[in-house]
């Protein structure tokens, strides 16, 4: 059976791909590119199912929404 996870990719400021599933505890990796973070994050959600079981949660995603703190 297929499982499917949600993935939140950022870019921070030196230019990495920064890659996490919010449905898996710990589970994140960064790359240079988006094809090798999307590689490294399917091998990084292979693991943390080892280590978690495959019983997981699942979640929805619902969207991304922008907080603007004034300074």
């Amino acid at each position: 059976m297929n499982k499917e996870f949600s993935v939140i990719i950022e870019q921070d400021s030196e230019g990495y791909y920064v890659a996490s599933v919010p449905a898996l505890r710990g589970c994140h990796t960064q790359a240079k590119s988006l094809d090798l973070v999307m590689e490294r994050i399917r091998e990084a959600i292979e693991l943390c199912l080892e280590v978690q079981g495959e019983d997981i949660e699942s979640l929805n995603f619902v969207g991304v929404q922008k907080v603007i703190l004034a300074s």
